[in-house]
C-alpha cells in the first residue's frame, strides 16, 4: 500500500522539491501551508507521516505538533531554519521524532523517513477528537485534556462515552440510569447529575449540554 505523507511548509521552493522527490519515491503526498489547512487535512486524510515547518502564517510549529500529538501516534519530522538546540530539544518533548535544520540534504532526509516509516509501521491509531482539547482512546480507556490524561472514574467514562457514540442524541436521567448503572429508581437520579458535573469539572464545562426538563446531550 501506497504511504502517506504531508507536507505543512509555506515556501513554495521547498514544498516544490520534497513533493516532486517524495512522489518519485514512491509516496503519496498532501501539502498544507498553514495551521488550519495541517489540521483539516491531517484529521480529514490517512497520514502515515507528517513533515513540519516550525514557522507558518498563523501558528508555530511547537503548536501544531503538540495539537497533532494529542489525536495521533503518527510521526512528526520538523524542519525549521534555526540551528538552535532549545528549539530541538522543545519539538522531541512536544512528540516530534525526528529534527532536520535547513538547508538539509534530499538523501539525509529520505533516509529518515524510511526510517520513521519502519519504527511505525504499525497502523496508526487515531483518538477521537471531541473538541479542541478533549480527546478519547477507546482501546486505552484514556481522556486526554489538552495532551495530558484526565482521570475518569468507570462510570464517568462510560457516560461520557454514552454522549460521544450518540452525539446530538438527548437523554432522559432515566434512560442513563438503565443504560450505564443498569437500574431504574427515582433516588438514582442524583447520580446522573453528580456524575455529569464531575465530568463537566475535570474536561470543561461545556462538554455535555443540560437540556432542561429533558436530561442531557452532547452536541455534534
Amino acid at each position: 500500500m501506497q504511504q502517506s505523507i504531508l507536507i505543512i511548509e509555506d515556501e513554495e521552493a521547498i514544498v516544490d522539491i520534497l513533493a516532486y522527490r517524495l512522489r518519485k519515491e514512491g509516496y503519496s503526498v498532501h501539502i498544507a501551508t498553514d495551521g488550519k489547512q495541517a489540521v483539516e487535512k491531517f484529521e480529514g486524510l490517512a497520514i502515515d507521516l507528517v513533515i513540519l515547518d516550525l514557522m507558518l502564517p498563523d501558528t508555530t510549529g511547537f503548536e501544531l505538533c503538540k495539537q497533532l500529538t494529542a489525536i495521533s501516534n503518527t510521526p512528526i519530522l520538523m524542519l525549521t531554519a534555526r540551528n538552535d538546540i532549545v528549539d530541538k530539544v522543545l519539538g522531541l518533548e512536544l512528540g516530534a521524532q525526528d529534527y532536520m535544520t535547513k538547508p538539509f540534504d534530499l538523501r539525509e532526509l529520505l533516509a529518515r523517513i524510511k526510517v520513521l516509516l519502519r519504527r511505525n509501521n504499525q497502523p496508526t491509531f487515531k483518538k477521537l477528537v471531541i473538541s479542541e482539547h478533549i480527546s478519547i482512546d477507546p482501546v486505552a480507556h484514556e481522556v486526554f485534556k489538552n495532551g495530558d490524561v484526565i482521570h475518569l472514574k468507570p462510570k464517568e467514562y462510560e457516560l461520557l462515552m454514552l454522549f460521544v457514540q450518540n452525539k446530538n442524541r438527548v437523554f432522559s436521567r432515566d434512560e442513563i440510569l438503565q443504560i450505564v448503572w443498569d437500574i431504574d429508581f427515582e433516588g438514582g437520579l442524583r447520580t446522573v447529575d453528580v456524575h455529569v458535573q464531575r465530568i463537566r469539572k475535570k474536561l470543561e464545562p461545556s462538554i455535555i449540554e443540560t437540556v432542561f426538563g429533558t436530561g442531557y446531550r452532547m452536541r455534534g
